[in-house]
């Protein structure tokens, strides 16, 4: 049996976060991982069976074997997935939270600033779309589509 896959969901219309995404998709070579836009309304339905709140639209959500992980956690247990040295990042994570959290809330604040954002959520190439959250794959996470 496989193992059911990770679903990260991030700001969809923040130019730095769909190029984190895109980065994402580009080196999850075991393909462990789909992503969707926190302003879709099915990662809202898939979300909203969890402790999450409905308007948590300011930060990376990464939902891995039925548990939530915020911002640098998230990033962190996301890298130690990836093909390349970005494991090797993964050691970070006995930093404490609010150190690694800041950092991370300070790029946050300044994302559209810095980076801009779109008008609307990007919608996947015809090569990306198996990556990105649907009612027809949502069953490879373990996730029940219709519960």
């Amino acid at each position: 049996m496989t193992q059911p896959k990770s679903i990260i969901f991030f700001d969809g219309v923040c130019n730095l976060c769909n190029a984190s995404i895109d980065f994402v998709i580009q080196r999850d070579k075991k393909d462990r991982f789909l992503v969707g836009a926190l302003q879709e309304g099915f990662s809202r339905k898939i979300l909203s069976r969890f402790d999450v709140r409905e308007d948590y639209l300011d930060s990376l959500v990464l939902l891995e074997e039925g548990k939530i992980y915020y911002k640098s956690t998230a990033a962190l247990k996301i890298a130690k997935n990836l093909a390349g040295l970005w494991p090797a990042l993964y050691p970070l994570i006995l930093l404490p939270k609010y150190l690694r959290d800041s950092i991370y809330n300070w790029i946050g604040t300044n994302r559209y600033r810095w980076f801009g954002k779109k008008s609307s959520c990007r919608l996947p190439s015809p090569e990306e779309k198996a990556k990105f959250l649907s009612e027809d794959n949502v069953s490879q996470t373990g996730i029940q589509p219709h519960a």
